[in-house]
């Protein structure tokens, strides 16, 4: 019996230690699945924070999602989609369709105003002003991306919403080097 006593304890003990383990990975391991604000240096020179993540349409085409300030505290966000080349080919101007709910916002295309977008022969990327929607949205609430004649459903994830208007504050504006 006594041999029992010494067993009981010893299973107790692994599996306390087995749920330690598990609740300390689950709980102190960041999400895999958090997009990841970024400060990069610009070509002038300034710092800049975005929003940089990978998503997959319902075709299963994967497209870039950039979001950032444009300019010096200007206060204009833009929202780059880029696709691989060939994948994004479109006639500019061209307006980008959000849906969430029973709302949808219409973000103008702004490609044509950024001079190496515009010049760029590959057609990999294209431009939105994003501040109608950042504007507009009071929680994090899962998009719909829709791109006439590129792509018809583009889901965009509440954690990317949330690092979207995470860039409207303060602490993340422009700074020179």
């Amino acid at each position: 019996m006594n041999l029992k006593a010494n067993v009981m304890p010893e299973k107790l003990m692994r599996a306390f230690l087995c749920i330690f383990v598990v609740f300390a990975i689950i709980f102190l391991t960041p999400s895999l699945a958090q997009a990841k604000l970024q400060s990069v240096k610009g070509e002038d020179g300034t710092l800049f924070t975005r929003s940089l993540e990978s998503l997959r349409d319902l075709d299963y085409q994967t497209w870039e999602l950039i979001a950032y300030r444009k300019g010096s505290f200007e206060g204009k966000f833009v929202l780059r989609i880029v696709g691989y080349s060939g994948t994004l080919r479109m006639d500019h101007p061209n307006r980008l369709i959000v849906h969430s709910g029973l709302r949808d916002w219409y973000l103008d295309d702004i490609t044509l105003s950024n001079q190496n977008l515009a010049n760029d022969s590959r057609q990999a990327a294209a431009e939105f002003e994003l501040n109608p929607l950042l504007e507009d949205l009071s929680n994090n609430r899962p998009l719909r991306l829709r791109l006439p004649g590129v792509f018809a459903d583009l889901p965009v994830p509440p954690y990317v919403v949330n690092e979207w208007r995470s860039l409207t504050q303060e602490n993340f504006l422009d700074e020179k080097y």
